[in-house]
């Protein structure tokens, strides 16, 4: 099970403990702010493990982050414990994929009833990840604490779509069929130990704080701000580890191996 009070004071939520709208917008708005996206796990060749114990131990008790599967099931568990009806749902990734190329199902999401309606709810997808539910049947521009999103329909799909600087970007295309645990599972495994998972070749992290995100791919920072453009450049080793200690807020106590990663990582191209 997961400690719903040490969640609440790991993203520093006070508010009442119901299954309002509100709620979930002030979960989802202050979620990714503590708890960073990150792929540190699968870099350094550590099982990601799914289960709530696990989910409870690493991302709320040990100041660590994770990635969309982690992510998202820790949501689903503290929701369900709201009171909130909550079910799992996979995603084709189109960010940064070719037009037309096909993508597994690899991205976990979360359909989430709240006061009548029905929300499309997403705390895993790094760097563009919403800070705010998306109303499931409105097919309008939908504003979030950070960029305005909206979704798209397609033949049997619906596409999620971000406005970054100024134009709309996919992020992923998904078919809403329900998820049982054991599709997390096989997602799982191929995101966190396939030899060709970007998440097992290559450093990711994100997070959001109000008006900005920052994003980490191998040793590039990217800080984008809301209004004032966004500003890039690469880390050495050291500036890597405070990086990811300071901006990500992410524990790295325990991490055999780290050093040498970021070592590696720092002398590859940007």
């Amino acid at each position: 099970m997961i400690d719903l009070d040490a969640y609440c004071a790991r993203i520093g939520y006070d508010g009442p403990r119901t299954s309002t709208l509100a709620t979930l917008r002030d979960l989802h708005h202050l979620h990714p702010q503590a708890i960073a996206f990150e792929n540190l796990d699968p870099l350094l060749k550590r099982p990601v493990r799914l289960d709530a114990a696990s989910l409870d131990a690493k991302l709320v008790k040990g100041g660590r982050g994770g990635y969309c599967f982690e992510q998202n099931l820790l949501f689903a568990h503290v929701l369900r414990a709201l009171g909130f009806k909550v079910r799992e749902a996979t995603a084709r990734v189109r960010w940064n994929v070719p037009p037309g190329t096909q993508t597994p199902r690899v991205h976990a999401l979360l359909i989430v009833e709240a006061e009548g309606k029905s929300y499309l709810v997403d705390v895993g997808f790094g760097g563009n990840m919403a800070t705010g539910p998306l109303e499931l049947k409105s097919r309008g521009e939908q504003a979030t604490p950070h960029e305005p999103f909206r979704l798209v329909d397609e033949d049997r799909r619906l596409v999620v779509e971000a406005k970054i600087d100024g134009q709309w970007a996919s992020l992923y295309a998904t078919d809403l069929a329900e998820c049982i645990p054991a599709d997390f599972e096989l997602g799982n495994w191929f995101t966190s130990a396939h030899p060709q998972s970007i998440f097992v070749n290559g450093l990711l992290a994100a997070r959001a704080e109000p008006g900005r995100r920052y994003a980490l791919a191998n040793n590039a920072l990217s800080v984008h701000r809301l209004k004032d453009g966004s500003e890039r450049r690469t880390l050495n080793a050291c500036e890597l580890r405070d990086a990811l200690a300071d901006l990500f807020k992410i524990r790295l106590d325990g991490l055999d191996g780290l050093d040498t990663a970021l070592a590696r990582l720092a002398d590859g191209p940007a």
